[in-house]
């Protein structure tokens, strides 16, 4: 079993951190991420500065990047370059687990801790949450774009 650094909570969506940034000196940061079915996920977004890998580890996660779907079951990865906007789902009927690593390591506890305070409060202000995401280098791409 795995010792956990910190778990939080984004709605229904479970982030188990492994390694942070202050863990790695900034250059990586790993967590798995358990996404129930149906669970709100972010909206379609880039990150500024990192490159990200998705490892299955159980259950079915879709993901499209740069408008390919990838169906993410264990034992697949999937791989999000910088600039490459993307965002997931569990469409299936089972919860889902993976495991997700940052290079560099500037998407860490901070940026989740800050999400989980602004969820917190119930119904969130989608501007608010577009400026979280922003101020820790992830960019929402608007549905129309």
């Amino acid at each position: 079993m795995a010792m956990y650094k910190e778990i939080i909570r984004l709605g229904q969506i479970e982030i188990r951190f492994l390694l942070d940034e202050g863990d790695t000196d900034g250059r990586l940061t790993m967590f798995e991420f358990l996404v129930p079915p149906g669970a709100r996920v972010p909206a379609p977004h880039y990150h500024e500065y990192i490159d990200e890998v998705i490892y299955g580890l159980e259950g079915v996660l879709t993901f499209t990047v740069d408008g390919k779907r990838i169906e993410l079951g264990p034992g697949d990865h999937c791989f999000v370059p910088c600039g490459a906007v993307h965002h997931f789902l569990n469409a299936g009927q089972e919860p889902t687990r993976a495991l997700s690593v940052i290079t560099p390591g500037r998407i860490g506890l901070a940026y989740f801790r800050d999400m989980a305070a602004l969820l917190a409060g119930g119904a969130p202000d989608p501007a608010a949450i577009a400026q979280v995401m922003l101020h820790h280098g992830l960019v929402v791409v608007p549905a129309n774009a």
